[in-house]
C-alpha cells in the first residue's frame, strides 16, 4: 500500500509544487541590488569604490560551507542506519531541495518584502538564511527517520519552514529590541529539536519493536555517518559566523565556536568511556555529542563570552548531550511515547536551550565597556518565545493518505527505493567505499572485514548497544 500510494502521490506533489514555486518566483523574486545587471550604477550612488564590496566577496565562502553542511553534513549523518542510508541521504536532498526554495519566499514576504513594488529582493545572505530555515526542518527529519513517507516529509518541510519564518519574524521584529541568535540555539535547533520531537510523539508507533532488526547500523554505515559529523564539525564555525556582523563580531563568533567544539569533542569521548561497563566508547555518542558545542554556543558566539567560557560551554554541552543518549533517550521512548531515531533532543533541542541561556545571562551581565553600546540585552528574547507552543501539525500527518512504511517495514530503503542485493553490488559497494574512504580522509578499512566486531543493534533509539552474532 506504501509503494502504491507513494507511487501515485509523490510524483504529483513534487510537479505540482516545483510549478508554484516556479509561479511565486516569477511574481514576487527578484535580484538584490548587488547581484542585479545595474551594480555598477549602484556603485556610484552609494561611492563604492570597488567591486571587492559586493556582499558575495564577504558571504561566499560562509555560505559555501553552510550548504556543504546542509547537504553533505546532514545526509551523511543520517545514513547510520544499516538499511536506510538511501533515504537518509536521499530525503534529505528531497526536501532540502524544496525547503530552501520555499524559504526564501516566506522569509521575503516576512523580512524583506519591498513595500514599492511588493517584490523580494535575494542575495546571498538570502539563500544563507534559506539554508538556515531548511536546517531546522532537517533536524525534525532526525526524529523521524525511517518512519514516515516521502511525502510526509514534504508536508513537515512546507509546515516547518512557514513555522520558522513566522517565529523568526516575531523574535527579530516583533519583539523591538533587537533580537539576534546569529547561531540559531534556539531559533533553528531548539525550534527544529522539539517540532520533530511533537511531530514524533503524534505519529508515536506501539508496535515499532517489529522492525527491531533493522534499526541497527553496520561498519559501514557508521563511518559513513561519521564523515557526515566531520563534515558538521569543520564547517560549524561558518555556520554560527555567516549573517554576522562584519568585522570582530564574526572573528569573534568563529573563535567562541572553534573551542566550543573542541571541547565537546574531549567531553564526550570521556563520559561516552564512563558510561559503558568496559570503558568502550559508543560511535552514537561520538557522532553526535561531538556537535553539541556548536549548537551551544550559537545565540552568544558574537558575544564577548571569552575563550575559557567558550571551553566551559562546550564541556557541559558535551555533558548533557552524551547523558541524554545513554539516560533520556530511552526514558522518553519508554515513558513518554516519543521515538526519536536519530537523538535530535540530546543533540540539538538540549543544548539549543543552554544556548540560548548562555546567550541571556551572559548579555544580562554584559557592559558597554566590555560589548560595546549595540544589542548586549537583545538575546533576552530567546527565552521569551519558548518553543513548545509548535502546532500539532503531526495531527494531518496521521492521515492514511501518505503511504508510510507498515511498522515491520520502517528502516528499510526497500519500501520507496530500488535496491539490488545481489553479490555483485555487495561487492562493488564495498570497494566503493574503501575508496571514498581513502581518497577523502586517507584512512583504509580493515582488509578482512570478518574481524570487524558484529553489526551493532540500538535498542532504545541507539542508546543501548546489543550485538547481533
Amino acid at each position: 500500500i506504501a509503494n502504491n500510494q507513494n507511487g501515485e502521490l509523490l510524483p504529483a506533489i513534487c510537479f505540482i509544487w516545483q510549478i508554484a514555486m516556479i509561479a511565486l518566483f516569477a511574481i514576487f523574486v527578484r535580484y538584490d541590488p548587488e547581484a542585479d545587471a545595474h551594480w555598477t550604477e549602484y556603485m556610484h550612488q552609494n561611492n563604492i569604490t570597488s567591486n571587492i564590496e559586493n556582499d558575495f566577496y564577504y558571504r561566499y565562502p560562509s555560505f559555501q560551507d553552510v550548504h556543504v553542511m546542509i547537504f553533505m553534513g546532514f545526509g551523511l549523518l543520517f545514513t547510520f542506519l544499516k538499511r536506510y542510508s538511501f533515504g537518509g541521504v536521499g530525503f534529505n536532498f528531497l526536501i532540502s531541495a524544496f525547503g530552501l526554495q520555499w524559504a526564501l519566499l516566506m522569509q521575503g514576504w516576512f523580512h524583506s518584502l519591498d513595500s514599492t513594488d511588493w517584490t523580494i529582493k535575494i542575495g546571498m545572505k538570502s539563500l544563507i538564511n534559506a539554508d538556515f530555515c531548511v536546517a531546522g526542518c532537517l533536524i525534525a527529519f532526525g526524529a523521524c527517520l525511517g518512519k514516515v513517507s516521502p511525502i510526509q516529509l514534504m508536508v513537515m518541510t512546507l509546515c516547518g519552514v512557514s513555522l520558522f519564518a513566522v517565529e523568526e519574524y516575531v523574535i527579530l521584529n516583533l519583539i523591538h529590541v533587537g533580537a539576534k541568535d546569529t547561531g540559531g540555539s534556539m531559533v533553528i535547533h531548539t525550534f527544529g529539536g522539539y517540532y520533530g520531537l511533537t511531530i514524533s510523539w503524534i505519529l508515536y508507533r506501539p508496535n515499532l519493536h517489529q522492525s527491531k532488526r533493522l534499526r541497527g547500523s553496520s561498519y559501514h554505515s557508521d563511518v559513513f555517518a561519521m564523515i557526515g559529523t566531520l563534515f558538521l564539525w569543520v564547517h560549524w564555525p561558518s555556520f554560527n559566523s555567516a549573517i554576522g556582523n562584519h568585522g570582530d563580531g564574526q572573528h569573534r563568533a568563529v573563535i567562541n565556536t572553534y573551542l566550543s567544539l573542541a571541547a565537546s569533542v574531549l567531553t564526550t569521548f570521556a563520559v561516552s568511556s564512563l558510561s559503558a561497563k568496559r570503558g568502550k566508547l559508543s560511535m552514537v555518542h561520538i557522532q553526535n555529542a561531538t556537535l553539541a558545542g556548536g549548537v551551544a554556543m550559537g545565540t552568544a558566539a558574537e558575544i564577548m563570552v571569552s575563550p575559557y567560557s567558550a571551553l566551559v560551554v562546550g564541556v557541559c554541552s558535551g555533558i548533557i548531550s552524551t547523558f541524554g543518549f545513554v539516560v533520556l533517550t530511552p526514558f522518553m521512548e519508554k515513558h513518554m511515547k516519543i521515538q526519536d531515531t536519530c537523538g535530535i533532543h540530546n543533540l540539538h533541542a538540549m543544548p539549543g536551550v543552554l544556548g540560548g541561556a548562555v546567550g541571556a545571562v551572559t548579555a544580562a551581565f554584559a557592559s558597554t565597556s566590555v560589548y560595546g553600546q549595540e544589542g548586549w540585552a537583545s538575546l533576552l528574547t530567546s527565552l521569551i518565545l519558548k518553543q513548545g507552543y509548535l502546532f500539532s501539525l503531526g495531527c494531518i500527518l496521521r492521515l492514511p493518505c501518505w503511504g508510510d512504511p507498515e511498522d515491520e517495514n520502517c528502516f528499510d530503503d526497500e519500501v520507496y527505493w530500488e535496491v539490488t542485493a545481489t553479490k555483485v553490488h555487495i561487492l562493488a559497494t564495498r570497494l566503493y567505499n574503501t575508496l571514498f574512504i581513502y581518497v577523502f580522509f586517507f584512512t583504509k578499512l580493515p582488509e578482512d572485514e570478518e574481524s570487524v566486531p558484529p553489526v551493532n543493534q540500538y535498542n532504545d533509539q541507539k542508546a543501548d548497544k546489543q550485538t547481533d552474532v
